[in-house]
């Protein structure tokens, strides 16, 4: 369990090239469960400031933040209820029993032990008594839990997450139960005392700030802290803004940092640090980073959601991927059922081109996303931080900030600064349900080594070639009415994706979708209407293998590739070039994956096989290469329009 923190109030900024160290890391998309795209009703609302902080015990949803009044529907009246509140969160009913007074905000809360609320943020008193910062609450009247003795001494608990009997803190602190901790420490969760094996100090501010951890988390393992703030130093090592902590034994700072946050975003007087928030994911084998910043592309990582590997170790760490905005924040991020959440202030993902704009490849999201952990690109969910036509007087429909999205145990809950989401009044505060949400099912190429290749012999026509994976049959042809003005085709799933010339669009070209059952090809559709920025006509040759498209291109001696995502068919907007020897891609016309194998055609009409390891350096040896075909005055694989299919 953790509790989010806090994000900067920013305003400000897909997918850019990855490490030589972390290229041999090729994520393959997995079955991802989505909440459903809209709110859930019964939810009560806030009013002023924002929801920072939620957690579950029993029946009761628990909210914190800088909020001062709630209410239990929009036709209520006002209630004073400053900075921590309970509702039922099967009704919405606020909870008249839970009544704790602080003086201050909370940011960050964690269910404790025995049926108890543990509760972090920047208050000097509860209830009349002085508790500064850091208390254990009942559940059911908020009346402080004295049993429960950690303390803060001084500056601000920032977030909390707890593994197991342990309790870790961060936050802008320099002592804790009266130790001397800088940034971070860890406490017994049943008990509250101090950890004194733990010494892990956040030292240094940026800019000459007083230094503070701002994020953490831990892997369902217990075995590394991820830790994210505005420090340049954790134990005397170079850290800026992160740092990796080995938990297994001794806790100590693991041989791992980036040098991407090193570099200044667009106002470093302004942006005292980037990274807002992170996440453990896959079981604890990667974790995800939420920045702001400004610009700052590629240099640094500055308004951007950045996927890095645990495992990985050295200086210089770079992202698996990173998917910037283009200059639009993004304060909180949350990972559940194989699916990253983020939200803030940004207005599109995949966005690396364009500042304060949409560029080429953009798609537009509004405030909130959710993104496949493979690539980083967003999948098919959209609410959007909108309001209603009739929303109430004196709400907001956007804000600066969502400074927690957190899973709980029925859905995706949502803190933010403003009043509307999905279209829908929501002050401060609201769920996604499970309930109603969906199933991603990752897509792929079949993985047969026997089928048929798929040429296309005209405009309209096709030859179906039976294929061993070592030579060819005899070609029927038939044909195919629907696929005309088509160039590199792709078979993923029960379609086929495919260049197809269209005027009228920006590049005269788009990519399309057929239905394809082995037999007919379906009547196409486009793709979203997010590819036609894209000269989808230019690919020599293209197929799909694990959320990559991968293609050649004309007058281009390469193999490359772009991010595809096939929930949304969103293209990537950057493009990247794989390792290769050996092989003329510039000569290349028509690709498909079987069985491992690149299987292509040329310009002089041969069919062709190699291996093909995208986690290899190089990608392809051309010197595996073998003929398959030679060109024949019956068929020549000189076409673009090849694809592979098991019917």
């Amino acid at each position: 369990m953790r509790a989010a923190a806090v994000g900067l109030v920013t305003v400000a900024a897909v997918l850019a090239v990855p490490s030589a160290a972390s290229a041999a890391v090729v994520p393959a998309p997995e079955t991802q469960t989505l909440v459903s795209a809209n709110p859930a009703d019964a939810t009560p609302h806030a009013r002023d400031g924002e929801t920072r902080a939620f957690a579950q015990v029993g029946s009761m949803v628990y909210v914190g933040g800088s909020f001062t009044q709630i209410r239990q529907n929009a036709s209520a009246a006002w209630t004073t209820r400053s900075y921590l509140f309970a509702y039922d969160r099967t009704t919405g009913t606020i909870s008249t029993t839970f009544l704790p007074v602080l003086d201050g905000p909370v940011n960050s809360l964690i269910a404790g032990p025995n049926g108890t609320l543990i509760v972090g943020g920047g208050f000097k008193t509860v209830n009349g008594v002085s508790r500064k910062n850091l208390v254990a609450l009942n559940a059911t009247t908020g009346a402080i839990v004295d049993s429960w003795v950690g303390r803060s001494d001084g500056g601000m608990i920032r977030d909390m997450v707890r593994h197991d009997n342990w309790l870790y803190v961060a936050g802008a602190f320099n002592w804790i139960n009266g130790t001397a901790h800088n940034g971070l420490a860890r406490l017994n969760f049943t008990t509250g005392a101090i950890d004194s094996g733990f010494n892990i100090n956040a030292t240094v501010g940026r800019h000459g700030t007083s230094s503070y951890a701002w994020t953490i988390d831990v892997t369902p393992d217990g075995n590394t802290l991820v830790v994210g703030g505005n420090f340049t130093s954790v134990n005397g090592l170079s850290r800026n803004q992160m740092a990796l902590v080995d938990l297994s034994g001794t806790p100590s700072v693991i041989n791992w940092s980036t040098e991407k946050f090193v570099p200044p975003c667009a106002r470093p007087d302004i942006f005292v640090h980037y990274v807002q928030d992170v996440k453990f994911g896959g079981n604890g084998t990667w974790f995800v980073v939420g920045t702001n910043g400004g610009a700052g592309w590629p240099e640094a990582y500055c308004d951007a959601l950045v996927r890095f590997e645990t495992a990985a170790r050295g200086s210089g760490q770079l992202g698996t991927w990173v998917d910037y905005t283009g200059n639009d924040t993004i304060t909180s991020v949350e990972v559940a059922d194989n699916v990253i959440y983020l939200g803030g202030h940004f207005r599109w993902l995949n966005n690396p081109h364009a500042h304060d704009a949409a560029g080429p490849g953009a798609v537009d999201r509004l405030g909130i996303a959710a993104v496949t952990p493979a690539t980083g690109m967003p999948v098919h969910w959209n609410p959007g931080r909108r309001g209603s036509s009739s929303m109430p007087a004196g709400t907001s429909s956007w804000g600066s900030q969502v400074p927690v999205l957190w899973r709980g145990s029925d859905g995706l809950y949502f803190g933010h600064n403003s009043d509307g989401m999905g279209g829908e009044y929501h002050g401060r505060l609201g769920m996604f349900p499970l309930s109603g949400g969906r199933y991603i099912v990752p897509k792929n190429p079949p993985t047969a080594t026997t089928g048929n290749l798929y040429l296309g012999t005209g405009d309209g026509t096709v030859a179906k070639v039976p294929f061993n994976g070592a030579s060819v049959g005899t070609p029927t042809t038939a044909s195919q009415p629907n696929y005309t003005g088509a160039g590199a085709t792709w078979r993923v799933g029960d379609r086929i994706y495919w260049a197809h010339t269209v005027a009228g669009t920006p590049t005269g070209s788009r990519i399309d979708i057929s239905i394809f059952n082995g037999g007919t090809i379906g009547v196409p559709w486009e793709s979203s209407g997010y590819n036609d920025w894209f000269n989808a006509a230019s690919m020599t040759g293209a197929f799909f293998l694990n959320g990559r498209l991968y293609y050649t291109r004309s007058g281009a001696n390469a193999l490359y590739y772009r991010y595809f995502e096939t929930d949304g068919n969103y293209l990537g907007a950057t493009e990247f070039t794989l390792p290769t020897t050996g092989v003329t891609w510039s000569s290349v016309r028509g690709m498909a994956w079987v069985a491992g194998k690149i299987v292509y055609g040329g310009t002089d009409g041969t069919l062709r096989s190699v291996p093909f390891d995208p986690t290899a350096s190089p990608a392809v040896n051309g010197s595996g290469s073998v003929v398959v075909a030679p060109a024949s005055a019956e068929l020549s694989w000189s076409t673009p329009r090849t694809f592979f299919s098991v019917q």
